[in-house]
């Protein structure tokens, strides 16, 4: 079996909980296929670069699959199905990475100093 790891952005419109059950029918859809599904973060919702159709936001979501490329091929084809996905990527790998992923790891270490996010400039003092 192979290593990937999927990302699915969904409407901004539906609930952080339709979110989390999407995942768990994607890891049912993997299981059910022979493989196995080692990390799902729920990202939350996130701003967009560019409008996909008419949505700003989406909640983001990283799985981390072992599986063989028939499952994987399943998932993608139910994934193009639903109207709920704006996007998705599958990317084949050579090892998974089960730490915590950049994104999550960010926004818990501001959490833990007690900061805001960093803007990416500096504020101007008057």
């Amino acid at each position: 079996m192979a290593l990937y790891e999927h990302v699915v952005i969904a409407r901004q419109d539906i609930s952080p909980q339709q979110a989390e059950a999407l995942n768990d029918t994607l890891k049912a859809l993997i299981e059910a296929g022979g493989g196995s599904v080692a990390k799902i973060e729920y990202w939350g919702l996130r701003n967009l670069t560019y409008r996909i159709k008419k949505n700003r936001k989406g909640h983001y979501s990283l799985l981390a699959l072992n599986a063989p490329s028939d499952a994987v091929k399943e998932m993608e084809r139910q994934l193009s199905i639903n109207e709920d996905v704006l996007r998705y990527l599958t990317v084949r790998v050579e090892e998974l990475d089960l730490e915590l992923s950049p994104v999550l790891a960010r926004r818990d270490r501001d959490r833990d100093r007690g900061e805001r996010p960093s803007r990416g400039y500096d504020e101007l003092a008057v």
